[in-house]
């Protein structure tokens, strides 16, 4: 059985929607309890538990061999997810599925030295181990779907880099290939979509999309870590975004990976098609 962590967010969704599919036995893992109250409502198994407590973790690893780790992107998340391994070799789990970062072994921005410093300590947990390091997600330009249709702009300090996003439908889809597959044992695998894009090209493309002009403003590392502030993002993560956007303006984003299609069978999204996929979060008229 598969231990699916992270199941309320962006990846987790869709991974049990696609193993629900597949009929592949797994238990849900949620912080949340009104969301596992609801996933129960549905017929998915399911447990709570909180990574920074470790005595909630056993009962959720119970008759668990693979486990589906991935991170909340809080400020203890190394702590949190090595306690999750640490309970779950204990309880008799055989293999970690994590969901780390693009680039993570360079270490290169603050974000990447946490997945890095978990992903060696599974490398020495005896486990097996595949690790996913995907590039930025598509999926967050619906968080800017509002903005843009009422501003007609993307605000980003991204400069001119750039970045081959993915759809986070196509590392779930990776994602559940791997965790019901064999082969992937001591792998690390890049997930990126067709393109490099700067946010320039995606202006053009939602701009084609939508039938009216779409700009990109770069702005300014201060003025975007205060905006982020600002809409209530924490301190310590606005920090971490603007480090992620310094890097990706020195060009470590723009490489493209084939891991989508190799594993999976089918190639990844591009970033047009994604846009016509949620076209009514970004309010376009039906053709």
């Amino acid at each position: 059985m598969i231990l699916v962590t992270g199941a309320s967010g962006t990846i987790g969704q869709i991974l049990i929607e696609t193993l629900l599919a597949q009929g592949f036995p797994f238990r849900a893992a949620y912080h949340n309890p009104a969301k596992a109250t609801a996933a129960r409502a549905r017929g998915i198994e399911t447990a709570i538990i909180d990574m920074h407590q470790p005595e909630t973790l056993p009962p959720a690893l119970e008759a668990i061999e693979t486990v589906f780790l991935l991170g909340s992107g809080v400020r203890a998340q190394e702590e949190m997810e090595i306690n999750l391994v640490e309970v779950a070799k204990t309880a008799g789990a055989s293999r970690i599925v994590k969901l780390s970062a693009w680039a993570a072994p360079q270490e290169q921005y603050r974000v990447a030295g946490i997945h890095r410093a978990v992903e060696r300590h599974i490398e020495a947990s005896g486990l097996a181990w595949t690790f996913l390091r995907p590039n930025g997600f598509m999926q967050n330009f619906l968080h800017m779907a509002e903005q843009i249709r009422a501003q007609g702009a993307i605000y980003m300090p991204a400069g001119d880099a750039l970045i081959s996003h993915v759809d986070a439908r196509d590392i779930a889809r990776v994602a559940s290939k791997i965790l019901t597959d064999s082969g992937h044992e001591g792998k690390a695998y890049e997930l990126s979509g067709p393109a490099a894009l700067g946010y320039a090209d995606v202006a053009a493309i939602l701009s084609r999309s939508l039938g009216r002009p779409i700009t990109y403003v770069a702005v300014e590392d201060t003025v975007a870590q205060e905006a982020m502030i600002a809409d209530g993002m924490p301190e310590f993560y606005a920090e971490a975004m603007i480090d992620l956007f310094r890097v990706y303006r020195t060009g470590i984003a723009a490489a493209i990976s084939n891991a989508v299609e190799d594993i999976t069978g089918s190639p990844a999204t591009p970033f047009a098609r994604f846009v016509q996929n949620h076209r009514a979060v970004f309010g376009i008229d039906a053709p």
